[in-house]
């Protein structure tokens, strides 16, 4: 029994000692090359640029504005939302809430500004938006 339990002993140090020569040839042949690297980089630097240019028509610029429409209604319960792109093109979007209903009105943006007349709390939105 003895002499089992030292060739199983025998053969899972040989077993380790393959394993671990095996993992240093793999992780050598893993590594790039200096010659690899900057092909690298400039595949990198061009995807970062497709992305920023894909961004610019998110809407990123957000901005929100609660407050108390009427005087006997409190909680600041309606809200103004600007969601803008970085061209300042996207949408206001208000919320008065009153005593007995609540209206929701959106406003399209172009350029920072709106053909309809905003509310106070709506410039607001799209100032905090801008900055």
């Amino acid at each position: 029994m003895l002499i089992v339990a030292v060739l199983a002993l025998v053969v899972a140090l040989a077993a380790l000692v393959l394993a671990v020569i095996g993992l240093r040839r793999t992780a050598s042949t893993k590594r790039p090359t200096a010659d690899a690297l900057p092909q690298d980089v400039h595949g990198l630097r061009q995807e970062v640029a497709a992305l920023k240019a894909e961004a610019v028509d998110s809407l990123r610029h957000l901005s929100v504005v609660r407050y108390d429409a009427f005087g006997d209604v409190g909680g600041h319960l309606s809200w103004s939302i600007a969601l803008l792109d970085d061209a300042g093109h996207g949408v206001v979007l208000t919320s008065i809430h009153g005593r007995s209903d609540a209206r929701t009105y959106a406003k399209s943006i172009t350029g920072w500004a709106c053909e309809q007349q905003l509310s106070p709390e709506e410039d607001e939105a799209i100032a905090h938006a801008r900055a």
